[in-house]
């Protein structure tokens, strides 16, 4: 079974924050960013190797990738998953991604969307998204660093 440490709803998804807090609060060794655009776009993919620490890969898969192949993730791969988005997340779940908590750190404000916490947006097809998560056994938390405390969760959906 892969050794995921963490998996992140952030729609920058790799930036400073990430790659340096996040990384080593969890000991994450290996970044896997699950996202169909970023998965075939190399100037994406570069800004976010230039923000990772150096002692962590990087993997760039979409998300159908991610389902098939993460299952062959050496032991020794302590992997953090980056998201762009609640929908993506749910999509690696019920394809047998073993997920056993969502950090949600940042999802910003748009259209029809409706603000949550200090760093979270929703729409309701998010919410939508978050709740089949919370059914299927997905531990959820709101916080944007380690060293903040998390957020109450019953804000999504409320």
């Amino acid at each position: 079974m892969p050794n995921i440490v963490l998996t992140r709803i952030d729609n920058r998804l790799v930036h400073g924050q990430v790659a340096t807090q996040w990384c080593g609060s969890i000991g994450a060794n290996l970044i896997l960013v699950a996202n169909d655009e970023v998965s075939t776009n190399k100037l994406r993919q570069g800004l976010m190797d230039m923000a990772a620490p150096s002692y962590a890969s990087m993997r760039y898969w979409s998300v159908q990738k991610t389902i098939e192949t993460i299952h062959k993730a050496s032991d020794k791969q302590m992997i953090f998953i980056v998201c762009e988005n609640p929908q993506d997340v749910l999509k690696l779940v019920e394809g047998g991604v073993p997920i056993k908590k969502v950090n949600i750190g940042n999802m910003h404000m748009a259209e029809g969307k409706r603000q949550v916490a200090g760093s979270v947006a929703v729409d309701d097809a998010d919410v939508a998204a978050f709740a089949k998560m919370r059914e299927l056994g997905v531990e959820l938390e709101i916080r944007r660093v380690p060293s903040e405390g998390a957020e109450n969760i019953e804000k999504l959906f409320s």
